[in-house]
């Protein structure tokens, strides 16, 4: 008989996803990510290479591709470890991108051999001291064809973008950080409270998270523990399940069966729980009218330095100049990725913080301590919007309104183009919607 489906700790979690926006709700709708090159991404760098160093610093495009199957082609393209592979930000797979990354190669000349790869190509290469590291870019420029829309209403979008660039974009973090079934935030929660079978079971099996009906069977054989079956049946695509069952195959233990996918996919889910909190954070300041508004035991985010400091009640009387940096966009309230080297600010701001954590069954405590604890951050809780775009037009596929803009690194398009659509925006193909909704 099939294992029915059983709720576990993730079934009781609110959504990591924002309920509402900065701006009256849209209603135009629109379709995005239809076809990868309808959705552009090109790196800003934060600073340019030397030219000289151990790490050879590569410009990289890739279209359709996963993050974490991006570094295995460069990989083994290079002869190195992924550990050896540095980068700045992980881009959206269902896109075209272009990002740097940086290869450790000391002593060793890169292969001149091209990579051969369809959905990947290295554009150019030179050298750098330092290995590039998360957070080492400026931003990103995005180009997006939003199809659905007539073209005629390309002026009400735009009336929205000026809007939003003009006062900012909550900096929620997007969907594709809580993964096709958004559960990313379940599965560091799993992680850091060392809950290895509920892990499996959330990844691989029929407890938990709706998943797609397609990986019904799947997961049916996991369930009776015919791993061998089960790894048959999962994709190329599917990293982190696919190592999970090769090690448990091999006789080891839930804990090294989780962990096997390594420290990026681990790393990962830590971040979706933490951005899971921090959404939690801005939604309430939102709904509070203090989005853009600094309260006494705030902690300042410093937009240019990316460091924070704390604001009195003294900061916020006449005659401060907190204020008109605050107007002037250059400082912004922040709110917590909670980790063991940074705590819940003060005051007001400090127990939405708090309440923020609670709301997914968390003490604080669980980041301040353990091998897997992160480092935590303090994160802006609006960002700004700059050089947009926007025109209407049409192409071989149709008609389509296209918007651009530029993005603080870190910052999630697909938040800006909910602001601009509302929520009758769809991503993907009508088959990929069916199958992330688990239907056949």
């Amino acid at each position: 008989m099939t294992e029915a489906p059983r709720p576990d700790h993730g079934s009781l979690l609110p959504s990591p996803l924002p309920t509402r926006g900065l701006l009256p709700a849209g209603t135009l709708g629109g379709r995005i990510r239809e076809r990868p090159e309808d959705f552009l991404v090109e790196e800003l760098p934060l600073y340019e290479p030397s030219g000289e160093g151990e790490h050879v610093y590569v410009g990289v495009q890739k279209q359709d591709v996963q993050h974490v199957e991006l570094v295995s082609i460069l990989s083994r393209h290079f002869n190195v470890p992924a550990s050896a592979i540095g980068f700045a930000g992980m881009k959206d797979r269902r896109a075209v991108t272009r990002q740097t990354v940086s290869i450790h190669l000391p002593g060793r000349e890169p292969a001149a051999v091209q990579l051969q790869h369809p959905q990947v190509m290295l554009l150019w290469m030179t050298r750098h001291a330092n290995k590039l590291r998360r957070g080492h870019l400026a931003g990103n420029r995005f180009a997006i064809r939003i199809r659905g829309l007539d073209p005629l209403k390309a002026t009400v979008v735009w009336s929205r973008l000026k809007d939003l660039a003009r006062i900012g974009v909550p900096d929620f973090y997007g969907p594709q950080r809580f993964g096709y079934r958004g559960n990313n935030h379940i599965m560091g929660l799993h992680v850091l409270h060392a809950r290895w079978q509920d892990a499996l079971d959330e990844l691989l099996g029929l407890r938990g998270t709706v998943f797609p009906e397609r990986q019904r069977e799947r997961r049916e054989f996991f369930a009776r523990g015919e791993f061998a079956a089960a790894l048959d049946q999962w994709g190329r695509n599917d990293h982190a399940e696919r190592s999970a069952l090769r090690t448990l195959i091999t006789g080891k233990s839930p804990e090294c069966a989780v962990l096997s996918g390594g420290s990026i996919v681990r790393d990962f889910w830590i971040a979706a729980l933490q951005s899971a909190v921090f959404n939690r954070t801005v939604l309430r300041r939102l709904e509070a009218g203090t989005l853009g508004t600094l309260l006494d035991g705030d902690r300042a985010y410093h937009h240019r330095s990316g460091r924070s400091f704390r604001i009195s009640a003294a900061m916020l009387e006449a005659g401060s100049d907190v204020l008109p940096r605050l107007h002037a966009f250059e400082l912004s309230p922040s709110g917590l990725m909670p980790g063991c080297d940074f705590g819940p600010a003060e005051g007001v701001p400090g127990e939405i913080e708090r309440t923020a954590c609670a709301d997914f069954g968390i003490d604080p405590a669980l980041f301040a301590s353990g091998a897997l604890a992160p480092t935590g951050a303090r994160r802006p809780l609006r960002v700004a919007v700059t050089n947009a775009q926007c025109e209407g037009g049409f192409d071989e596929h149709g008609p389509y309104i296209r918007v651009a803009f530029d993005l603080p690194a870190g910052a999630f398009a697909t938040v800006v183009l909910k602001e601009l659509l509302g929520d009758q925006l769809t991503e993907g193909t009508a088959a990929d919607r069916a199958d992330e909704q688990g239907t056949s």
